[in-house]
Order: C-alpha cells, then sequence, then structure tokens
C-alpha cells in the first residue's frame, strides 16, 4: 500500500483544513486507517483511527469535538476534517494503514505503512 497525503497548510487559529489521503492497492477497503501528527520536538502520536467500513472511529482526546476522520473505500482514501484549529494542532501530519483491525490503538507501531506527511500550522 503506497499512501500519500495532501491538504496542509497555513491557516489561523479557528479555522478549518481538511487532510485527504489517497492510497494505492486493490485491498484498501480492508485496512484500518489512522492519522499521527509529529509536533515540533515532540513525539509522533495517534490523532484519530478508522476500521475498514467506517463505521467505527477513534480520537486522541485533545482533538474530540473538534477532527472528524472519514474514508471513501471506492475512492480509496481517509480524510480528516480538522475545524477550530490550535496553535497547539501544528505538526507534520501522517496517514497511515494497517491491516490489522485495532482502529483505535495509539501505538504507532500497529501500523505497517505510512505517508510522507504534510505540514499543518496553526497561527495565533
Amino acid at each position: 500500500v503506497q499512501l500519500q497525503a495532501s491538504g496542509g497548510g497555513l491557516v489561523q487559529a479557528g479555522g478549518s483544513l481538511r487532510l485527504s489521503c489517497a492510497a494505492s492497492g486493490r485491498t484498501f477497503s480492508s485496512y484500518v486507517m489512522g492519522w499521527f501528527r509529529r509536533a515540533p520536538g515532540k513525539e509522533r502520536e495517534f490523532v484519530a483511527g478508522i476500521n475498514w467500513s467506517g463505521g467505527l472511529t477513534s480520537y486522541t482526546d485533545s482533538v474530540k469535538g473538534r477532527f472528524a476522520i472519514s474514508r471513501d473505500n471506492a475512492k480509496n482514501t481517509v480524510d480528516l476534517q480538522m475545524n477550530s484549529l490550535k496553535p497547539e494542532d501544528t505538526a507534520v501530519y501522517y496517514c497511515a494503514a494497517t491491516p490489522g483491525s485495532r482502529y483505535n490503538s495509539r501505538w504507532s507501531g500497529e501500523y505497517a505503512y505510512w505517508g510522507l506527511g504534510t505540514l499543518v500550522t496553526v497561527s495565533s
């Protein structure tokens, strides 16, 4: 599986961005997908995960109510809608995929495939 994330950019605090991740491969619909981020000087952290059907999602506490993950298995894409952005959301965002079933795993080692990342900068 090859992943390509896009949609990052510069936005003011309180604004919105929508990240998209395009995946190659005919087995996309069977993969758990996730979004992670790495802020400057910090470790990579889990942001959101979604199961194969899109019916189950999981979020880290700091983005609950502001971010929404979704997927379109017909288009092989997974999106992350980010609203009410805060300066602390500034990070490189990565999409990831795993053939496993643990859509709510916070552990990056759970994921076998990674995209290159897209930079999100939120100004105050």
